[in-house]
């Protein structure tokens, strides 16, 4: 029947406030000495836009940036035209406007999410800022400061705005249109080719060319081989640490992206050097470095001469906790994933900030490695010939194609064995290391590491699931090795006494679990999950909100159903089993989810002496009759317009497979 395709994750968008730690306490400061009158302060922070006085610009700009971040306040900027008003900063006569203008504009973008993004593209923020992109490249080299280690404030100025690029371009099909007019690939490659001098540039320039090269078929049309021997320049680069580790885990995302642009005669050598990259990431033990990292900090700290007789602590931690964690929490309540505020730290915590670039980059790795692991969706337009409106039956092609594993090209399959991908992805599905978990709670601003390991391991999990779904059983070791991934991925769901509730995770393992029992199941291999088990991944995922853990869920009720159906004395297993899918069937708000339950149900009763009398005890046959015109009913109240191709091909199947079904079952309720 119509089953579920893997995920392909999409770039986050880049949420970090973009503020120096100084300039974001200086609009605190100035935010606290006008009180609480909203209104008042956003025309009085517009007008000092207007001040002859470049400082009195800068502080305006700085307090903007960091009101932004409160999502209520944002309506009152966007009446005002604020993002005109920002737009001229960008090419203010001062760098330090300039800088913090863009900073004001990225957390506008952050925060906003993808309605405020589309609004700042529509008033014209793109013009000022490819402008200032521009200048900036013009102005790398003679911007140097010869024999001193100050920042380089044109690389600033940069940094700041590709990262609202990244964002506008994440958010709004006409900023990537905007992008791919003007030229901006260009200007975003050099940018990446700072990184020997600026790895935070490079690593913005990075993030932004992996978000705009994903499936942007008028971009990769232009892609030159200055662009890919710019990236093969940062893959092959082998500088130390892990915020080089992430820019090479992105530079190896955007070759990836732009394969399709490569020389033929380059794929297979591009395709080696992407993965020996991941690989590496993935090696990298976090649960053993994090510790290490912390330690080496409390140290530098214990040993560093202090004039001030200041604790750096006690100094940063406010800040730290004010901006990354304030700004990430408002930006992911408006939709934009990831909590990353690495380029906030300051640059003395820099133990943390490789922290946050390691996590960074093995969840990028894992997002790469599902998608490769992905065939292309076919198109809406093929979805839409698959699928049928009335009771015809389906084309004999789209149904088969429906059931086929996805397939991995012999190259990517035989890369992913050769670097052990399946191996290290399966490792880091085990949960976050107690000691690294404990050393992150017990400091507040290392406190937001324990969210992105928990998203590593859900990512590895989502990796797994892609993996599994793409490969046969030998490749990933046999029955023997199976066996083992379903005992862990069974501890991971049901090791406590209640189903974890976490929502990201949730999805992740259960996707992963179904695509193991698929496999174990087309092989013949011995289950390992119980009935008692069964029931509460069945209660735990009607409490949940997210769809595709209802839909694995039931899928996994129907690929055990049907598998016990085989064995003798199962009756009384499957009766427990279809009633539950009876259930979901008829009772769940999701068209989606009673359909997939109602194939579950196909699965289990299909033949068999057990499954016949299962099926009789539970009176399947008038249940179903009894469903089928609420189903249909159902399909034509909710409307085709509410779900996306693929969904209705599945429903549309399974509406024409319920008829078949019960005509299947009255045949043999006359034997």
């Amino acid at each position: 029947m119509g089953k579920s395709k893997t995920t392909k994750f999409k770039r986050p968008q880049f949420n970090a406030v973009g503020l120096p730690v100084n300039a974001v306490k200086e609009a605190a400061a100035e935010e606290e000495k006008r009180g609480d009158d909203d209104d008042c302060s956003v025309a009085e922070l517009l007008e000092k836009l207007e001040s002859p006085s470049a400082d009195v610009r800068e502080c305006a700009c700085a307090s903007i940036s960091r009101v932004v971040q409160q999502s209520q306040s944002i309506p009152g900027f966007l009446q005002r035209d604020a993002v005109r008003r920002l737009g001229p900063m960008l090419l203010d006569s001062s760098l330090a406007v300039r800088e913090t203008a863009a900073g004001a504009l990225r957390n506008l973008s952050a925060c906003g999410g993808q309605e405020v993004c589309e609004d700042m593209v529509k008033r014209d923020v793109m013009t000022p800022l490819t402008a200032l992109l521009r200048e900036c490249c013009m102005g790398f080299n003679s911007a140097v400061v010869p024999n001193k280690e100050p920042k380089n404030h044109v690389e600033d100025v940069a940094n700041e705005a590709v990262n609202l690029l990244w964002n506008l371009c994440e958010s709004s099909n006409q900023a990537l249109s905007l992008f791919n007019k003007s030229g901006l690939l260009d200007v975003v490659v050099q940018c990446l080719e700072r990184h020997p001098h600026n790895v935070e540039l490079a690593t913005s320039a990075a993030h932004c060319l992996h978000t705009v090269s994903e499936d942007n078929h008028e971009l990769l049309c232009s892609i030159n081989g200055a662009v890919q021997v710019a990236l093969e320049g940062v893959l092959l680069s082998n500088q130390p640490g892990m915020v080089h580790t992430l820019l090479r885990t992105l530079a190896a995302g955007a070759l990836w992206n732009m394969k399709g642009s490569l020389p033929a005669a380059r794929q297979a050598q591009t395709l080696t050097a992407v993965l020996a990259t991941l690989s590496q990431c993935l090696d990298v033990d976090e649960g053993e470095l994090i510790p290490q990292l912390r330690t080496a900090e409390e140290a530098r700290f214990h040993d560093a001469p202090s004039t001030s007789g200041m604790d750096l602590h006690a100094t940063t931690e406010p800040a730290v906790e004010e901006m990354g964690q304030e700004g990430a929490v408002q930006c992911v309540k408006n939709g934009n994933s990831g909590d990353d505020f690495s380029d906030l730290l300051p640059r003395e915590m820099e133990e943390l900030r490789e922290a946050v670039a390691l996590l960074t980059a093995q969840q990028t790795s894992l997002e790469i490695l599902v998608n490769m692991c992905c065939s292309d969706d076919p198109s809406d337009d093929e979805w839409e010939e698959s699928s049928s409106s009335d009771e015809s039956e389906p084309p004999a092609d789209s149904l088969s194609s429906l059931m086929l594993p996805l397939c991995l090209s012999a190259e990517v399959h035989a890369a992913l064995i050769n670097h052990n991908i399946p191996e290290k992805v399966l490792k880091k599905t085990q949960f976050p290391r107690q000691e690294a978990m404990d050393v992150c709670c017990q400091t507040p601003y290392w406190r937001t590491l324990v969210k992105k390991m928990e998203r590593v391991q859900s990512r590895a999990l989502t990796c797994l699931h892609s993996i599994l779904s793409g490969m046969d059983a030998e490749s990933l070791g046999g029955a023997a090795a199976l066996q083992e991934a379903a005992q862990h991925l069974s501890a991971l769901l049901f090791g406590t006494p209640e189903i974890p509730t976490d929502e990201e995770f949730l999805e992740a393992v259960i996707s992963a679990m179904r695509s193991l029992l698929q496999m174990t199941a087309s092989k013949n291999i011995a289950q390992s999950i119980s009935l008692q088990q069964l029931m509460s991944l069945s209660e735990a995922a009607a409490r949940c909100d997210v769809i595709s853990v209802r839909v694995n869920a039931v899928a996994i009720l129907g690929i055990a159903g049907s598998t016990l159906a085989k064995e003798k004395g199962s009756a009384q297993t499957l009766q427990v089993i279809g009633n539950g899918l009876l259930q979901v069937a008829n009772n769940d708000a999701n068209l989606v989810v009673n359909s997939e339950a109602l194939d579950a149900l196909f699965d289990v009763f299909a033949d068999g002496e057990e499954a016949e009398k299962a099926a009789k005890n539970i009176q399947l046959l008038p249940g179903l009759k009894t469903l089928q015109p609420v189903f249909k009913a159902k399909i034509r109240k909710v409307g085709r317009d509410k779900y996306s191709p693929q969904q209705l091909c599945v429903i549309d199947n399974v509406r024409v497979n319920l008829r078949r079904f019960i005509s299947y079952l009255e045949t043999v309720a006359k034997k």
